[in-house]
């Protein structure tokens, strides 16, 4: 952890103590309000705290970028598993280099050895739709990939949280769903033939939308005069695009032309009464919590945007103690009610009818489905009067509600 991280947590620790201190004496004194001067202290810090808080949460992003996990090929048991190890981390190496060639200089900059490596991995493009072709897309090297995911993770907390598969293609993928949670077994007695009770199975699909990053021009100086890995660096912004744009859409996506988001449809744990539209209280939160099955609270968390949780923190329970506990330690997420706290801003923000606050497992309330390889395409002629070559990035991903029991929502009053 980062020296400066360590100091951003401890100050955010050392500004929340504050703020406690400063209601605790207006308690103590019997109060009913803070004084000017406290409540002037009080805005002062909880401006602060919310600065501080945004700027540990890019750094903790900033980590989890750099941090790429590179994909291994290995080989169970007998001889020669090493040197297939070794042979498919030499292919990766070679073609990485190939790709990076192909970025900053076109086909026309690759050895005969580099371009059929990169013909080896190409795409065609259509409509809708990518499969092996003759024309269109190349696929981004593993670890340069991972970026991208990482990227996406970062931009939208719920594909982190998410039950997250990989296929091969993007065919249609058939995902059985089931909810036998109102069937229970029984005491058999002697010489009694058992009962039966089917298990009711229901079917999803999952499809595979194409999602862009749009279209980037860079210029030919830039590439030629590339000093700081330009292929890296072009690769993570186009996944910032896409993970903003999949964030949307994996909370509140439509489910026909999007994929449907997890809070789209979900069921409300708890509706707020009259007059709670833009408002959450202790008691609905406890609500929320406990319309979510015991076997589901285990792994629970809450999700929310950051405007919910601003509204989230300046709730106290019956002991007048902060709902909200801000985490001092880098990578472990702030707790309410002793649930982590996750945060995206796909989530809509509190306002009438609105689903603000999730609750539950979203591991097994939610799967998504992502094809193996994301893509990019190198537009070279297209913009040559400009001495410009242009780029996207494109990759294909479904998502639906798995397990609905798994997860509930909060839902603001129409009024």
């Amino acid at each position: 952890m980062s020296t400066l991280l360590t100091r951003a947590l401890e100050k955010r620790a050392n500004i929340w103590s504050q703020m406690q201190e400063i209601q605790q004496r207006a308690e103590t004194e019997n109060r009913d309000t803070l004084t000017a001067e406290e409540r002037e202290k009080w805005d002062r810090a909880e401006a602060e705290l919310t600065e501080v808080s945004a700027d540990i949460e890019r750094m903790e992003r900033a980590a989890r970028l750099d941090t790429v996990q590179r994909d291994q090929v290995v080989v169970a048991g007998g001889a020669g598993g090493e040197a297939v190890e070794d042979r498919a981390e030499d292919r990766e190496a070679a073609y990485r280099d190939a790709f990076g060639s192909f970025v900053r200089n076109g086909m026309t900059g690759l050895n005969a050895e580099q371009r059929q490596l990169m013909l080896s991995n190409q795409t065609e493009v259509r409509a809708g739709a990518t499969s092996p072709g003759t024309a269109g897309g190349y696929f981004i090297p593993t670890d340069t990939l991972n970026k991208i995911t990482q990227t996406m993770k970062a931009y939208g907390g719920l594909l982190g949280a998410a039950n997250v598969i990989t296929t091969g293609s993007g065919n249609p993928l058939n995902w059985p769903t089931n909810d036998d949670t109102s069937n229970t077994g029984a005491i058999l007695s002697e010489n009694t033939q058992v009962t039966e009770q089917d298990v009711t199975l229901g079917q999803k699909t999952l499809g595979a939308f194409t999602y862009t990053s749009k279209l980037v021009r860079l210029s030919l100086q830039l590439l030629q005069d590339d000093v700081f890995g330009v292929e890296s660096w072009l690769v993570q912004r186009l996944g910032e695009r896409l993970g903003r744009a999949v964030a949307a859409h994996l909370a509140t996506g439509v489910g026909t032309t999007t994929p449907e988001g997890l809070f789209t449809n979900a069921t409300a744990g708890k509706t707020g009464t009259t007059g709670q539209t833009t408002s959450v209280i202790f008691d609905d939160l406890v609500d929320l919590v406990h319309s979510v099955d015991p076997a589901y609270r285990d792994n629970g968390q809450w999700a929310m945007s950051d405007s919910a949780l601003k509204m989230i923190r300046k709730l106290k329970d019956g002991q007048n103690r902060p709902l909200w506990e801000p985490s001092v330690q880098a990578g472990v997420a702030s707790t309410l009610l002793s649930y982590p706290v996750l945060i995206d801003n796909g989530i809509p923000v509190p306002a009438a009818n609105a689903k603000s606050i999730g609750f539950g497992d979203i591991k097994s309330a939610y799967v998504v489905r992502q094809v193996a390889g994301g893509q990019m395409m190198r537009l070279e002629e297209r913009y040559a009067d400009f001495l410009q070559v242009g780029f996207l990035g494109f990759l294909r991903l479904d998502a639906k509600p798995d397990d609905g029991a798994a997860f509930r929502v909060y839902a603001h009053s129409a009024t």
